[in-house]
């Protein structure tokens, strides 16, 4: 019921501007699946968390290697790649901080160590969105 109000609410451009609905095709039905997400901003780069681990859209996307976000009447395409551990430990704390609902969902605490969050990369995998042409 919460996906089906934050998706109603992102559809109309309103709510958190972190919030997105990520569009993938499934790997093998090529059906097209949607969810709502929220988006890590640094500068001009932006970030794909899955805080929920391995989720079906996670594997759909690394097997199209692309995504469309949308929010309200604007989407765009993006080419991913998942970061490495190292790289995904800072992004990890602070999609915690911005999304503190997840916490029950992380091994760790939002003022944990920086190696912690590395640790918990391996859980929680990372993606850079590249805008596609």
């Amino acid at each position: 019921m919460i996906n089906a109000l934050v998706t109603a609410s992102v559809r109309l451009g309103v709510g958190p501007p972190q919030r997105h609905l990520l569009t993938v095709a499934g790997r093998t039905s090529k059906a097209l699946y949607t969810t709502p997400v929220s988006i890590v901003s640094d500068g001009p780069n932006k970030y794909l968390v899955a805080p929920y681990g391995e989720r079906d859209w996670v594997r759909n996307a690394r097997a199209a290697g692309s995504v469309m976000l949308t929010r309200g009447r604007r989407s765009e395409q993006f080419a991913i790649s998942q970061l490495a551990a190292d790289q995904a430990g800072p992004l990890l704390r602070r999609y915690l901080k911005l999304e503190p609902i997840v916490q029950p969902y992380f091994k760790v605490r939002p003022d944990a160590s920086a190696e912690a969050f590395v640790a918990e990369a391996a859980s929680h995998p990372v993606f850079l969105l590249t805008p596609k042409p």
